[in-house]
């Protein structure tokens, strides 16, 4: 039978501040309420670590804590445990949410309809987060989002390319300083992101091409991002993390970390907290911008810092 952790809290006196930032905090993270200043969390480390940072705020502020680990008495109290933490609820608003934007969709212009998308996968994290044993509705709402995302891909993102099963070639870097690179115009997220990490660690003197058909793609550039180009999605991978794999810079770990981002938001998966954010910003880029060369420069800082940021060590 799983193990479960319980805080047990004393606030001072009245202080309404510190209780509401506690049960803020809390909420946050999934916690469930057993009664006033009891909070329950199936047992690991990172719930140790919520219910540690809290205990040491509240002792700091001269309350007092105490964390138990315990098992339950009987498999009846642990389907009751379980219970507190069934989020049905919370995918069923998620799903309605979903359902509104559907059918809305053809309306929308591509910033409200990207806005409206984020929103929607920011508060998906969120309850995923806090979903300790997840079921059918999180399977069923995950679907429902990625058919969504297709939707808008379909409208604002045509000519998305599809994944080829295959090895990713290692490719000799020195063959690929001072070319021509090409892909779709009006970039999103995954050719934003190929191209900065072109530039950044691949050809620092590529040459840009945007294309408005890809057909026209010149013999002697390399192409990215689209059906037949050199570098495309192949089985799960996007263009991104194909070209990371393509020239060895799979063992950088702000790389990597990055790669888990443009994952997400061009084919979904696991979600990322940045991913909104970062979806916020190439959307009002490309709102601000109809030169792409300008847009990859105006996105580029945001990606350098997104990088030095997933190069700091975890925090463990």
């Amino acid at each position: 039978m799983a193990h479960w952790l319980l805080l047990i809290t004393n606030l001072p006196g009245r202080n309404q501040t510190l209780r509401m930032r506690l049960w803020r905090a809390l909420k946050a993270t999934g916690s469930a309420s057993l009664r006033d200043g009891a909070y329950l969390l199936p047992a690991s480390e990172s719930a140790r670590r919520v219910f540690e940072a809290q205990a040491a705020e509240i002792q700091s502020a001269g309350g007092s804590t105490t964390i138990l680990l315990f098992e339950a008495e009987s498999p009846l109290q642990h389907q009751g445990f379980e219970a507190l933490f069934d989020r049905a609820a919370d995918y069923q608003e998620i799903m309605a949410r979903l359902t509104a934007l559907r059918r809305k969709l053809a309306k929308l212009d591509e910033p409200a309809a990207r806005r409206g998308l984020e929103a929607l996968r920011r508060d998906m994290a969120q309850v995923v987060s806090g979903d300790f044993f997840p079921g059918a509705s999180r399977q069923q709402v995950e679907g429902a989002l990625a058919d969504v995302d297709a939707a808008l891909a379909a409208r604002f993102s045509p000519n998305e390319p599809h994944a080829v099963h295959g090895r990713i070639p290692r490719r000799i870097p020195g063959d690929y300083r001072g070319r021509t690179w090409a892909t779709r115009e009006r970039l999103w997220i995954d050719r934003v992101c190929s191209a900065w990490l072109i530039r950044r660690f691949i050809d620092p003197k590529a040459t840009f091409l945007w294309l408005k058909r890809v057909k026209d793609c010149p013999k002697s550039a390399l192409g990215f991002d689209f059906d037949g180009a050199t570098f495309s999605h192949v089985d799960a991978k996007v263009t991104f993390e194909v070209l990371i794999a393509s020239f060895g810079l799979e063992h950088d770990p702000g790389l990597a970390r990055l790669a888990g981002l443009v994952h997400f938001l061009d084919v979904g998966g696991v979600p990322i907290p940045e991913a909104a954010g970062l979806a916020a910003i190439v959307t009002g880029a490309r709102a601000l911008h109809h030169d792409d060369t300008v847009l990859l420069d105006t996105v580029t800082p945001v990606l350098d810092s997104l990088y030095a940021h997933y190069s700091l060590p975890e925090q463990v």
